[in-house]
C-alpha cells in the first residue's frame, strides 16, 4: 500500500489538502508503526519517489507563504497540510541517517526560515510549531549533516544595530550564527511559559538537543546557555500554579539537563532534595510514563 499511496502523492500540488492529508498521515503513520525489518524498506520506498520529494519540498516552501489567521490556534486544512509535511521530512531524516539508505533527491531549506519560524512565531497554531520544533530537533541530532537535507543561511546578511557576533565563534557553530542561538534559547523558555503539554514535550526536547549540539561545537557557549540565570526563573514558573510537583516531566528533564552541564545557579542541592523526596513518597506504579522515564534519566544523571 506504501507504494501506490507515495505515487498517489507525487502526482498531487500542495493545494489538493483533501487528499494530500490522509495520504501524508498514512505515510507517516506507516513509518512509525512497522516493524524494524520493514522500517527500513519502507524509507527505502518513500526516499526513491522523487517526485513525491519535490512535493514535499513545495509543501515545506508553503510555510513561509502562509497567511496567519485571525487566531494562533486556530488549525486550517493548509496548516495541518504543513504539518504533516514537516513531521514526515523529520522522520525522513531520522530514518535515512539511521539506514543510511540512498537519497535521489535532497531536500533545500534556509535555516534562517526555520529559525524565524520558531523565534517570532506569527500566529503559528501550536501543532504546526511542534511540527516545526520536530524537525529542527532531527537536523540539530544530525549536526545539519544529513545527505537528504541541503542546508542554506543568510547569517551574513545581519541587521548593523544589532551587536556582531565573534566571527570565530559563529564559524564553530555553523550554520548557525551566535545571535541566532541566543534568540533561540529565549523563544524556547518563552514558550514552555504556556504550559500546554504537546508543546511544553516538544520545546524541551529541542532544548536537550540544542544544547547538546553547541557543546560539542563548542563548550563555552553550551555552557553559559545552560546556564542562563533566566533558567531558574522558568522553573519556578512552571512550578507555579495547579501543579507544584517536581514530578512534571518537562521540570524533571530541565533538572536533568542542568546536572548534565553542571549547572549549580539553576539547580541546588535543595531542590535534588525535593525531587527525590518527592520521588520517595509518590507509588510509582500509578506515575504517568513519561515522568516514570523523566524521573530515571533524572536519577542516572543524579
Amino acid at each position: 500500500v506504501l507504494f501506490p499511496v507515495s505515487n498517489l502523492c507525487g502526482k498531487c500540488r500542495p493545494r489538493d489538502t483533501d487528499l494530500l492529508q490522509p495520504s501524508l498521515n498514512f505515510l507517516y503513520w506507516s513509518l512509525h508503526q512497522t516493524t524494524p525489518c520493514s522500517q527500513e524498506r519502507a524509507v527505502a520506498v518513500l526516499l526513491s519517489n522523487v517526485s513525491l520529494l519535490e512535493l514535499l519540498q513545495k509543501i515545506l516552501d508553503c510555510t513561509w507563504l502562509r497567511s496567519s489567521p485571525s487566531e494562533p490556534a486556530y488549525l486550517s486544512s493548509e496548516d495541518a497540510l504543513l504539518c504533516s509535511g514537516w513531521l514526515l521530512v523529520a522522520s525522513l531524516l531520522l530514518y535515512q541517517h539511521r539506514y543510511n539508505s540512498e537519497v535521489h533527491q535532497t531536500l533545500s531549506l534556509d535555516i534562517t526560515e526555520v529559525l524565524n519560524a520558531v523565534i517570532f512565531r506569527k500566529k503559528q497554531p501550536i501543532l504546526l510549531l511542534v511540527s516545526i520544533l520536530q524537525f529542527l530537533r532531527a537536523v540539530l541530532r544530525q549536526n545539519f549533516s544529513s545527505s537528504l537535507l541541503v542546508i542554506v543561511g543568510k547569517n551574513t546578511a545581519q541587521d548593523a544595530t544589532q551587536p556582531q557576533p565573534s566571527s570565530l565563534q559563529d564559524a564553530a557553530l555553523h550554520p548557525l550564527a551566535l545571535q541566532q542561538v541566543f534568540s533561540l534559547v529565549v523563544s524556547l523558555q518563552n514558550l514552555l511559559v504556556h504550559k500546554d503539554l504537546l508543546l511544553s514535550q516538544a520545546v524541551v526536547a529541542c532544548l536537550e538537543t540544542l544544547v547538546e549540539y553547541l557543546y560539542v561545537k563548542n563548550q563555552d557557549v553550551a555552557l553559559h546557555v545552560a546556564s542562563q540565570p533566566w533558567h531558574r526563573f522558568l522553573l519556578f514558573t512552571l512550578l507555579s500554579g495547579g501543579q507544584k510537583s517536581f514530578l512534571q516531566p518537562e521540570v524533571l528533564r530541565l533538572m536533568t539537563l542542568f546536572l548534565k552541564y553542571q549547572s549549580s545557579n539553576i539547580i541546588s542541592q535543595k531542590e535534588i532534595s525535593q525531587i527525590l523526596q518527592e520521588a520517595a513518597e509518590a507509588n510509582l506504579a500509578e506515575l504517568p510514563e513519561a515522568t516514570t522515564r523523566a524521573l530515571h534519566f533524572f536519577l542516572c544523571q543524579v
